[in-house]
């Protein structure tokens, strides 16, 4: 009987939790079907009472604007996922797999960037990638997203290679492999859920990127979809249902992406949740 009331308990606490997080998003939903004079009435509504579908139908009707950010993101966002994946997958292996003096002042060194925020660099890349001839073009926010994924990946893959017994790659050495052909043919296989994982995640931070964007962007029809935000913005008021109509829209290849692959989602960070 107490486990019962505890069970029951626990689910009202996850009930809520998940409510509260869920609010914003609810709130996103509501704000776009609403009009702009129903949005500022005081007290404002918890449902619109005259639903539009109007800021909707402007998004994808939208004089070709939304389809090109769409198309810049996704080449962005691409690029940079591919960079921070190839790039992490032996870097992540080396420092699960051998020893050497400085792997944890590395490790440690991965830990840190992931709490720096973007624009402790953006003067240093922005400087860079000009000298280089980058700007205004999509390699320059490919590499700067890049710089991102690449952490995040590393300690998502490293504790991936960790959980996987070196038995097997002292099996594939038995049978002829070299260290080369081990990681190839036994390695990247089995640790195929966590280089989704890692790959996703690189891909979400490329796609929700702004700041590199607009930054090393300056021709508009180049920008990334994150940019469109401000066309919602204008010089006496903000058209919030637009706002977040345009969000919406924007979000929905995140969403998809992680309806599609949730389950190697799922598996890639419970099964390299193991001890460093």
């Amino acid at each position: 009987m107490k486990s019962k009331k505890n069970s029951v308990a626990l689910f009202f606490v996850g009930l809520l939790i998940f409510m509260i997080f869920m609010f914003p998003l609810y709130w996103m939903i509501v704000t776009a079907l609403k009009t702009q004079t129903e949005i500022f009435e005081i007290p404002t509504p918890l449902w619109p009472r005259d639903l539009t579908l109007q800021p909707f139908q402007e998004q994808l009707s939208a004089s070709g604007d939304t389809l090109r950010g769409f198309k810049n993101s996704l080449v962005i966002a691409l690029g940079a996922t591919a960079i921070s994946t190839i790039l992490s997958i032996p870097a992540s292996y080396g420092l699960a797999r051998f020893r050497f003096k400085v792997k944890k002042p590395l490790i440690l060194f991965f830990l840190i960037t992931q709490m720096l925020p973007s624009t402790l660099v953006l003067t240093s890349l922005y400087i860079m990638f000009s000298r280089l001839h980058l700007l205004n073009t999509y390699m320059a926010p490919i590499l700067a997203d890049a710089t991102l994924g690449i952490p995040f990946s590393i300690i998502i893959l490293r504790t991936y290679f960790i959980s996987i017994p070196k038995e097997l790659d002292e099996a594939a050495k038995i049978d002829g492999c070299s260290h080369l052909q081990s990681f190839v043919k036994v390695m990247l296989p089995i640790a195929r859920p966590g280089i989704i994982v890692a790959a996703v995640f690189s891909f979400v931070y490329a796609w929700g990127d702004l700041i590199y964007g607009i930054t090393f962007i300056t021709d508009p029809t180049m920008r990334p979809i994150t940019s469109s935000i401000y066309n919602y913005v204008q010089q006496y008021q903000t058209l919030w249902n637009s706002t977040m109509a345009f969000g919406i829209v924007a979000i929905m290849p995140v969403v998809l992406i992680f309806i599609f692959m949730q389950r190697y989602i799922v598996s890639g960070l419970t099964n390299g949740a193991v001890k460093a």
